[in-house]
């Protein structure tokens, strides 16, 4: 684990260039190796089912749903959130004391939840008003809690499901973190640890610039988040927030260092750490999200947009699905502006 890649990262690859996560089975065996060398006891019925029906469902091959379809969010974000989350895990069980140590249970627990931490964004029959799932983005969290509830039972974690239901908002903005409710410590710890994996995983990835500005654009258009209706703006006209991927990318580092402090660094209380005693000391996440900030800083600089030149792959249920939310967004666009 402590070994760091020493050769060019492939982007569908984790953060150390040796776990393809686009792949459900590569990010199991890896996840399941780190919990069974921390707890060699536990029993992984329960993960490898979640890995089977996660992969089911966001390939859209579960009746009911219609997979992933979101370009931001994909199957890749999904799984390699969850490989940060498994690592997290290990770390932190590695380093504190017996009376704060999470167990066997809570540690899976964690694994599923990072699994399924967005899979409020997969749409259903009931959802036919919508095109595409980011136009659930401000519900998704909640969505995936009320799934959460009904799934776990289903793979023999039912007195989890309401703990589940409440950790997930870890991860989203629908709700404040002191609304979140616990009763027990270690669960607002496996929360943090979750927060945690979701916001380095994505922060770190190879591509996560041109992510932003290609497929995380679209995401907020469809939303609803880049242009938006307020009580105050004169009648129909749209308020913008970001103009374009390109503006998303200008505001980024502002982004980042709002989450770095109010979520890494404050209500996580720098849960990241956890992982440097995998690593030898290091944070290759942490190094990555620096990386990426540097690299965005020359790109702004010089306002050479060519610098944002990788094409990295998506792991959605359709292989069109790019093209589609395209196709959404240019039409949300020319709604937005009629109507003005």
């Amino acid at each position: 684990m402590s070994q760091l890649m020493s050769s060019p990262r492939r982007s569908d690859y984790d953060i150390t260039n040796t776990v393809r996560v686009s792949a459900p089975k590569d990010v199991a065996r890896a996840v399941e190796q780190l919990l069974v060398s921390e707890w060699p006891q536990m029993q992984l019925q329960s993960v490898e089912r979640a890995f089977s029906d996660f992969d089911l469902l966001s390939s859209g091959r579960m009746p009911g749903y219609a997979g992933v379809d979101t370009v931001y969010h994909d199957r890749q974000h999904m799984l390699d959130v969850t490989l940060a989350m498994a690592r997290l895990l290990a770390g932190y069980e590695r380093q504190v004391p017996p009376a704060q140590r999470l167990g066997a249970e809570r540690a899976a627990l964690g694994v599923v939840l990072a699994l399924f931490h967005d899979v409020g964004y997969l749409r259903r029959p009931s959802d036919a008003g919508q095109a595409n799932g980011a136009e659930l983005t401000r519900t998704h969290v909640s969505r995936g809690g009320e799934f959460l509830r009904h799934y776990l039972p289903q793979i023999g974690m039912a007195p989890w499901g309401p703990v589940a239901s409440e950790l997930i908002h870890f991860t989203g903005y629908e709700r404040p973190f002191n609304q979140i409710i616990t009763r027990d410590a270690r669960d607002r710890q496996l929360g943090h640890l979750l927060g945690t994996a979701d916001m380095i995983a994505q922060l770190a990835d190879r591509c996560y610039l041109e992510k932003c500005r290609d497929r995380l654009y679209p995401e907020f258009v469809l939303a609803g988040v880049a242009l938006s209706k307020t009580s105050g703006a004169p009648s129909g006209a749209p308020q913008v927030r970001y103009a374009s991927g390109l503006d998303l990318l200008r505001q980024t580092p502002g982004f980042v260092a709002h989450t770095r402090a109010t979520r890494l660094d404050g209500e996580f209380n720098g849960a990241y750490h956890y992982l440097e005693v995998l690593f030898d000391g290091q944070n290759p996440y942490l190094d990555a999200i620096e990386r990426n900030m540097q690299y965005l800083e020359q790109v702004l600089r010089s306002e050479s947009w060519r610098l944002l030149r990788r094409q990295p792959p998506l792991h959605a249920a359709e292989p069109d699905t790019l093209s589609r939310v395209r196709g959404l967004m240019l039409g949300y666009f020319k709604k937005a502006w009629l109507q003005e």
